[in-house]
């Protein structure tokens, strides 16, 4: 694995990777609670700010919106993806080539790979291709790890999990993005079946400040190397406000509760400029 303490996509060896592939993944009902937010310049708007190390999108946006950004936002390119229409087995179609987001100024690569279902050899196949191609390119590659078939009984309990976890490091990817597995027992747990490998927290749907904050916060203690995120930040009506939030928690270790009154400052001085 590629050492991330100095790479494009980190901070002081932590990540906050803005993910954006929901358009692709969930469809537009991902923007509908802050319509703004379907126009990909506003992501790359928020990917400026300080707390985010990385905007993770597909190759039509990163090829479209990407060039105006250049300057102060850091480029991720998810190499593969599925739409919501699709209803067989989890697969996730390879759309973007390494040699191609190298090209238009990727610092990162992110590859979904559906342990458990029945496309996981080819998954795992495409996987290795890009890894190996990514590491011609000198670029890290992040996966996301999701354990998903028919095959799986419960594709959310810790032990999957901590299996997610550990697929990404025996395939070689840099870093790995899991869901958080309901405990911080259950995440140190999945960090550290990782070994060296880093691990970031999925950030899910959209909940509570309050919850949200907490829950990062347990998964940096349980050894999370970060987060990546896209609801919980987007779907907000003061996206740049729980961003404090984050970057309080994540590179600063400040508890949820004090990351949470700079959330609420936020909130209200955006209220007042209103």
């Amino acid at each position: 694995m590629l050492p991330l303490e100095d790479s494009e996509i980190t901070r002081n060896g932590k990540s906050l990777i803005l993910a954006y592939d929901h358009g692709l993944e969930h469809g537009p009902v991902d923007f509908e609670p802050n319509p703004p937010t379907m126009d990909p310049h506003r992501i790359f708007e928020l990917g400026a700010h300080d707390a985010v190390t990385c905007v993770a999108v597909q190759k039509g946006i990163a090829e479209g919106y990407y060039p105006s950004y250049e300057d102060d936002v850091t480029l991720m390119v998810k190499l593969n993806g599925t739409s919501n229409l699709w209803m067989g087995e989890p697969n996730s179609a390879v759309n973007c080539s390494v040699e191609y987001a190298a090209e238009i100024g990727a610092s990162g690569l992110g590859f979904t790979v559906y342990g458990g279902s029945n496309h996981e050899v080819e998954m795992a196949e495409e996987f290795r291709q890009a890894h190996e191609d990514a590491r011609e390119h000198d670029l890290p590659i992040v996966l996301w790890s999701y354990p998903r078939g028919q095959g799986l009984k419960n594709d959310t309990s810790a032990s999957t999990i901590a299996y997610a976890s550990r697929l990404g490091l025996e395939l070689g990817a840099d870093m790995t993005k899991v869901k958080y597995p309901g405990s911080t027992d259950a995440m140190q747990h999945v960090c550290d079946v990782a070994g060296e490998m880093g691990v970031v927290m999925s950030g899910g749907s959209k909940i509570g400040d309050r919850a949200f904050l907490e829950l990062v916060e347990n998964a940096m203690n349980a050894g999370a190397q970060g987060l990546a995120v896209g609801r919980n930040v987007f779907q907000r009506d003061n996206p740049t406000a729980i961003l404090d939030g984050l970057e309080a928690v994540i590179f600063e270790e400040a508890p949820a509760e004090e990351a949470l009154e700079l959330v609420e400052t936020a909130d209200a001085a955006a209220a007042a400029d209103d």
